[in-house]
């Protein structure tokens, strides 16, 4: 019976890891796409048709990663085991856990859509005026751009609201969103045990924040310090958007672990 459960985990996990090997290889095949000097007429109704494809792969790896996700959750729980990812998978597997999740994840990518320029609301630009856009509308841009920005998915909502969705901040939203809502539901679970595990998560989600927009930092600390002062500093923080990346995801993944030691019994069980 170990040996079934064991077997259906390694499922789970092996459709996460397909997935996200499937869209690394997306992304490293579209950007053979990018060079405009090799661009003919011909070629950009070809490749208009892969910035299609791109998208509806992408959306199907994200599909298969949250199916992945939901199986091994599943056979975490039923495998009854002592091990931190069982306790994580009880403490978030419960009606009140999920609404914290789901609230925690759309209100969070809603503010990352905003600062990393997803969301876009320009109420000194007529979309119509400026950009000869019909309102509404939307089209694909697929060339030409750097590495993870392209294809674009442009939407003209109204005269001053529309979307921007590039593939690389679509990609880091939703990785940030579920990885905060995932330490949210952990925290408000560990603040009733032990109040030390509230710390590492409000700082993984400050630093998240900003992982699609570092110069949204910039520009708030520009209300305080100078708006001179601002355009240096954003200036400075976009030149170490990686650093970001790289501080911030690691400690989303590793604060539910210890928080997760807080909520285990002496004989491993869960407190919860």
């Amino acid at each position: 019976m170990e040996k079934q459960s064991d077997k259906k985990s390694s499922n789970g996990k092996k459709l996460i890891v397909f997935g996200f090997i499937t869209i690394s290889i997306l992304f490293l095949m579209y950007s053979r796409y990018q060079d405009s000097e090799l661009l003919t007429p011909d070629a950009i109704e070809s490749i208009q048709r892969i910035a299609y494809g791109f998208y509806i792969i992408l959306v199907a790896s994200f599909g298969l990663i949250a199916f992945g996700m939901h199986r091994y959750h599943k056979e975490k729980i039923e495998s009854q085991k002592k091990d931190l990812w069982t306790i994580i998978a009880l403490t978030t597997w419960n009606s009140r856990s999920r609404k914290i999740f789901v609230v925690t994840f759309v209100g969070y990518g809603v503010f990352f859509s905003l600062v990393s320029g997803t969301l876009v609301y320009q109420p000194e630009v007529n979309f119509a005026i400026h950009y000869g856009a019909e309102i509404p509308s939307g089209f694909v841009a697929p060339c030409c751009d750097n590495f993870g920005y392209m294809p674009k998915i442009i939407i003209y909502m109204t005269e001053h609201v529309g979307l921007q969705i590039i593939p690389i901040n679509l990609v880091l939203q939703i990785i940030v969103s579920y990885l905060v809502g995932l330490n949210t539901v952990i925290a408000v679970n560990a603040y009733a045990i032990s109040k030390k595990g509230r710390g590492m998560s409000t700082v993984g989600a400050a630093v998240g924040l900003f992982i699609a927009c570092p110069t949204c930092a910039g520009t708030f600390l520009s209300v305080f310090i100078g708006t001179a002062s601002g355009i240096a500093l954003s200036i400075a923080l976009a030149e170490l958007q990686t650093l970001f990346i790289a501080i911030s995801i690691p400690v989303l993944l590793i604060t539910p672990f210890v928080m997760a030691k807080k909520l285990r019994n002496a004989d491993g069980s869960c407190k919860i």
